[in-house]
């Protein structure tokens, strides 16, 4: 079963230094959807933990299968258009309206 449009929670402000949980949820798909975020219409890259993205100055983690997107301190440069796209290899990847945080 194809993806439906999923559901994104994005807070529309937050404060420097707080954590920020930004998610991503879509229920019919099956097999389940995997999800990617998207901030001003460039891919997130997924944190492996394997140090190689630390170089990158990466402040978030991204899980593919939950659809979160959790920053551990946010930073003025995380302001911006985030949305989420599932995917589950069935039809087309469907993406959720852009909201923008504003940090």
């Amino acid at each position: 079963v194809a993806p439906t449009t999923p559901v994104c929670e994005v807070p529309s402000s937050a404060m420097t230094g707080t954590v920020v949980e930004l998610s991503c949820k879509e229920t019919e798909g099956s097999p389940p959807s995997e999800y990617r975020w998207y901030k001003n219409g460039v891919a997130l890259l997924e944190k492996t933990g394997t140090g190689s993205a630390r170089t990158a100055n990466i402040t978030y983690t991204m899980n593919k299968k939950s659809g979160t997107l959790l920053f551990n301190t946010v930073t003025k440069n995380d302001t911006g258009d985030y949305f989420c796209e599932a995917s589950n290899g069935i039809g087309l990847p469907q993406k959720c309206s852009v909201k923008r945080m504003q940090v």
